[in-house]
């Protein structure tokens, strides 16, 4: 597989895709989703009204005094239901109206001595302050009617997604059937093969667009979901306007594509507390559901491998995954992704055949053809406004790679690339690649010391000792 150069992404369509969809007959009868429909009273929050009290005293906490409109923007609810709540609030106490205007929306609050001494205390045990939740049944809801499951892909679609890539075409229809079966998929091979790479270009073939909520409460806590730096909003232009949320508690994003590397550990694929805000973050694969789940580098995390893939076994089995709050209270949510797994490993190397059985598709990424290694050579010298010459792309290959038994990589052109088009600037010289500046970029990419009697560019080259270059 090939990396050639950073675009956009975008899904095919933004339009979720029901299961029924599948069937080729329109859903019709079934009630309209929590997520689409605009709250307007507390009841139909489906919260509690001590958590929205709470929600809203801390809202005001950070103001002191504060407008309906403010409030309403925070919380991300209605007026009519941020009215409700500060009703109660004003009854008991807590707030009183500091001004009232001719609008129904210009009214300010502002807190009692009371209701600052209640919003502190609040605060002081979980300062989470933001949108409001919704509730656990909510989400399960939202997860299962946008279930990864009920996408699928033609040989169109994946040709079109990585038109820009110069990948062999039996691994494209391999990917490509990989996602229809919904199973996880295991990446193998060397390092540079561009492997995580492809892996996180998988997001593109996703079709549909799903609601992602700021956070829900499951027993009175709350569990922070959208992650800014993982969940992509679609903005209007993407999306009919039937099928935005009309209850802003959610956002409506392209499918995530998630990926956790070698820092992954065991505790970071359960709820993670912390003790100075009160609230818990969603783990990584909680926040990839509707979307992709991509472990990367499997063997290199600082938990072992059998541990690792042990903790998949359920999830991967059941399609559910199990958490436990700090009360004692336990829950499920669906493990609705498409598990992605990456390594420089061989699978039997993994030693679990209990995990591989439950692999749907091993796919091996390796070395590149020769014309495919010149196709991303050359795409990655325009990339970086170099020309070169059919001669130097030969002696690249004759003299460096083949001399030194390394492998035709896919991450190798455009290291070079950067390394050529680096000592042109340094050096003023012409945008050309050189068998002189291939040659310093291999050394310098290598860690090679350059011989005493290096013969010059053109003939034969053999590296010194033991420094020739490994696959």
């Amino acid at each position: 597989m090939i990396e050639h150069h950073e675009t956009g992404l975008t899904a095919r369509h933004l339009e979720p895709v029901p299961p029924s969809a599948r069937n080729g007959h329109a859903d019709h009868g079934t009630p309209v989703p929590s997520w689409h429909v605009l709250p307007r009273t507390i009841a139909e929050t489906g919260l509690d009204i001590s958590l929205l009290l709470s929600l809203l005293l801390k809202a005001a906490y950070l103001h002191r005094t504060v407008t309906l409109a403010v409030l309403t923007d925070t919380l991300k609810l209605p007026a009519t239901v941020v009215n409700e709540v500060a009703t109660v609030a004003v009854r008991e106490r807590l707030l009183e109206i500091a001004h009232r205007g001719a609008s129904d929306l210009d009214v300010r609050f502002r807190l009692t001595d009371a209701g600052y001494t209640r919003a502190a205390e609040t605060t002081a045990r979980c300062s989470y302050t933001g949108a409001a939740p919704v509730t656990l049944d909510a989400y399960l809801d939202a997860v299962q009617r946008h279930s990864v499951g009920h996408a699928s892909v033609t040989k169109a679609d994946v040709t079109a997604a990585f038109h820009d890539l110069v990948i062999p075409l039996h691994l494209l229809d391999a990917i490509g059937m990989a996602l229809n079966t919904c199973r996880a998929l295991m990446i193998y091979g060397p390092p540079g093969s561009g492997k995580t790479y492809l892996a996180q270009r998988l997001g593109v073939l996703l079709p549909g667009a799903v609601p992602v909520p700021h956070a829900i409460t499951v027993a009175g806590e709350i569990i922070q979901v959208f992650d800014p730096l993982v969940h992509r909003p679609c903005d209007d232009s993407e999306t009919s306007l039937a099928r935005r949320s009309l209850d802003r508690r959610w956002t409506l994003c392209h499918r995530p594509v998630v990926l956790s590397g070698g820092e992954l550990t065991l505790s970071m694929l359960d709820l993670r507390y912390d003790a100075t805000s009160g609230f818990y973050q969603a783990p990584p694969h909680m926040k990839a559901n509707n979307g992709i789940y991509i472990v990367d580098d499997l063997g290199r995390q600082l938990v072992g491998v059998a541990e690792l893939l042990n903790r998949w076994i359920v999830p991967l089995d059941r399609n559910v995954d199990m958490f436990t709050l700090r009360s004692g209270v336990r829950f499920s949510v669906p493990f609705d992704v498409w598990p992605v797994f990456s390594t420089n490993l061989e699978p039997a190397e993994l030693g679990d055949d209990a995990f591989l059985r439950r692999l749907g598709s091993k796919l091996y990424v390796g070395a590149l053809s020769l014309d495919d290694y010149r196709e991303v050579y050359q795409r990655t010298a325009a990339d970086f406004g170099l020309t070169s010459p059919d001669a130097a792309f030969d002696f690249l290959v004759q003299s460096l790679h083949f001399s030194g038994d390394a492998p035709l990589l896919a991450c190798i052109p455009r290291d070079l690339m950067r390394l050529v088009a680096s000592s042109v600037r340094y050096h003023g010289h012409a945008p050309q690649v050189t068998e002189e500046a291939l040659l310093i970029a291999w050394q310098s990419y290598y860690g090679l010391r350059p011989s005493p009697d290096t013969p010059p560019p053109g003939m034969s080259h053999r590296w010194q000792g033991d420094h020739r270059a490994a696959g």
